[in-house]
């Protein structure tokens, strides 16, 4: 299914490529969360091949929907992750498609339209990144944590979770060397499993935007977990990195968290 998955996040590349960039997209409801038409048509395109290679396999897409998120086994896509970033020309954008078993990302893949390149990995098979010149199996930095450059996303759909985070944020900044905001958590997660980044975190995010880059950290060496340190991950709330700097991660966040108002 990994080669399936690569193939996937190629035709949605492609689809994203080769639509007409809107000035300002279609809001979906809430603030500053857009879909283009290029967004369903990169959708559209991975469901049609996906279907036809894994017919029997349920498909979930940002978009459009399709099975229920609790379905065994399904194909779980981001067809446009970063379409504010699209819209504004700032090629920072990624498609991503894993194959979700429960609550297990088995096979995953996440494609940068703009830049060409793609990651890919397997449960227990490795992280693979691609690009020009070849390529070269994913590993998580060996960096220490004050020399860590990590990257996060602002909860800006929930600003009832900004106290949460933004005490994250500023016992994140203490410890590590600096931050990165590219708006892609896709992409995100996949320049972390190859040490472009150290590490990751972010709250409110969907199956969609970690599914694939979630499994390239672990398979690239990294620790992934939810912001309690447990494996509920998939639902959007998330730390990655290196082991070192992740249980960094994990520990400023736990203590951030002490006495602020918690999510329902």
């Amino acid at each position: 299914m990994r080669s399936v998955a690569r193939a996937a996040a190629l035709v949605g590349a492609e689809a994203v490529r080769g639509g007409a960039r809107p000035e300002v997209g279609a809001a979906k409801g809430l603030p500053g969360d857009w879909v283009t038409e290029v967004d369903l048509a990169s959708e559209r395109a991975i469901a049609g091949f996906l279907a036809s290679e894994t017919p029997s396999v349920p498909f979930v897409g940002e978009e459009l929907g399709g099975a229920a998120p609790g379905s065994a086994v399904r194909w779980v896509v981001d067809p446009l992750d970063g379409t504010t970033n699209y819209v504004h020309g700032f090629w920072a954008v990624g498609v991503s498609v894993a194959l979700v078993d429960g609550d297990r990302p088995v096979a995953g893949a996440v494609a940068a339209p703009f830049l060409g390149e793609i990651w890919h990995a397997a449960a227990g098979g490795g992280a693979v990144w691609e690009r020009a010149g070849g390529s070269e199996p994913c590993r998580v930095s060996s960096r220490a944590p004050a020399s860590a450059v990590v990257a996060t996303g602002f909860p800006f759909r929930r600003k009832e979770r900004l106290p949460r985070y933004l005490a994250s944020m500023n016992a994140a900044l203490e410890a590590f060397e600096d931050l990165r905001r590219p708006g892609a958590a896709s992409l995100d997660l996949a320049w972390t499993a190859c040490g472009v980044f150290d590490g990751f975190f972010e709250l409110g995010l969907a199956a969609w935007d970690v599914a694939a880059g979630g499994l390239l950290v672990q398979e690239a060496g990294g620790a992934v977990s939810d912001w309690d340190g447990g494996d509920g991950w998939l639902g959007g709330d998330i730390l990655a990195g290196s082991a070192a700097v992740h249980e960094a991660l994990q520990s400023r966040v736990a203590a951030a968290g002490t006495g602020s108002p918690r999510d329902g």
